[in-house]
């Protein structure tokens, strides 16, 4: 049983980017645990001096959550031209557990314009020694043109996200 873990970057419930998980998740192969998680928010500031091997417990439960899983997926809006504020938090707490460290990732950027964010991410990846899979990167720019009622409705985007999700897929295996 392959263990997805995806993080949305938006904290808003029926985000465009909550909906894209969503998407996913429904098209995961039944022999794949995947799991979306819910608490970003609960997240506190990271400081330097709160990371130790006793971190608060949202922090302990990402960075376990990060190391059960096979891949992560990470799909987020970009914000005043960059990442997300509580998702760069979330990332900053991982730096030192190196719980990212060799793990395949995906990414997907979808906001209005969404490359400062997308382009950041990728270096922010890095740094934590993620294993970004680069056929599953994804920039989706005008997201909101693309949706519907809560729902991925453009026909390029559905294939986009489905061709991401098997290069990922492909490197779990």
């Amino acid at each position: 049983m392959k263990r997805i873990f995806a993080i949305s970057g938006s904290l808003r419930s029926g985000s465009s980017n909550h909906a894209i998980l969503h998407f996913l998740g429904k098209m995961m192969p039944a022999d794949t645990r995947y799991f979306i998680y819910e608490n970003l928010a609960r997240i506190p500031p990271f400081d330097p001096g709160n990371d130790h091997e006793l971190p608060p417990d949202t922090v302990a439960d990402l960075r376990s959550f990060i190391k059960g899983a096979d891949g992560i997926i990470i799909c987020t809006p970009e914000y005043a031209f960059g990442v997300p504020g509580q998702l760069k938090n979330a990332l900053d707490w991982t730096v030192s557990s190196g719980s990212f460290s060799g793990k395949p990732t995906a990414l997907i950027t979808a906001s209005t314009g969404g490359q400062n964010a997308h382009e950041a991410l990728i270096k922010i990846l890095g740094a934590i020694d993620a294993n970004l899979i680069k056929d599953a990167t994804l920039l989706i720019p005008y997201i909101r043109s693309k949706m519907e009622s809560g729902e991925v409705k453009d026909p390029g985007t559905k294939e986009s996200l489905l061709s991401l999700l098997d290069a990922f897929l492909t490197a779990i295996k």
